[in-house]
């Protein structure tokens, strides 16, 4: 199964996804409570469930996604009283921020680039001193009893750690971990960096 994941791939995904969306990934409570809340790019927010639990919880995110149907979801779903997202259409190998961020994450995104290529993109994108949070499906990982994800849609730790330098990063995270949800088994990648001041 291969895909190209570009603009009208996400629209048709998200034109027939169901309503209410996936609830914020748990490796937020356990990766990122501790952090000190300032500045977060969230790169391939879908309908928003991470930039709306990190703007809850007095992040300033910006939240980016190729998808205008996404990013309307996600717009909907928030809070009237969180005001702190700014919701963003872009292509993310091609869109570049005017400012880095205390904070970058992606959950699940997948471009028209190679995955570890994207990885290595966005996290050019964190101050230093900042945090690069990565959450991914596994490779091999199976698709919701469906088969397997696309091999370009998947990375394992060992290739996010080798593209990371260690002069620039502290890896405090980089594993594999399975859960579930909705009825599905899911096997991610879960990597958090800080890098170096």
């Amino acid at each position: 199964m291969t895909h190209t994941f570009d603009e009208a791939y996400w629209e048709a995904h998200w034109g027939s996804a169901e309503g209410g969306g996936m609830p914020p990934h748990p490796a937020l409570d356990t990766e990122l409570s501790s952090l000190t809340p300032g500045t977060a790019l969230d790169a391939g927010s879908g309908e928003g469930a991470e930039a709306l639990w990190l703007a809850t919880r007095d992040w300033e995110v910006t939240a980016v996604d190729i998808s205008a149907e996404a990013l309307r979801r996600a717009a909907s779903r928030a809070p009237t009283d969180v005001r702190s997202v700014r919701w963003i259409e872009a292509d993310l190998t091609r869109w570049e921020p005017e400012t880095t961020y205390d904070l970058v994450t992606t959950f699940y995104a997948h471009p028209t680039i190679p995955q570890v290529e994207f990885y290595r993109r966005i996290s050019r994108w964190v101050t230093p001193g900042g945090a690069l949070f990565i959450v991914g499906h596994a490779h091999g990982a199976p698709h919701g009893g469906h088969g397997h994800h696309p091999a370009q849609a998947t990375a394992s730790p060992e290739s996010v750690r080798a593209m990371l330098d260690d002069t620039e990063w502290d890896l405090r995270t980089a594993e594999t971990r399975t859960r579930h949800a909705r009825g599905m088994t899911l096997n991610d990648i879960v990597i958090r960096a800080h890098r170096l001041p």
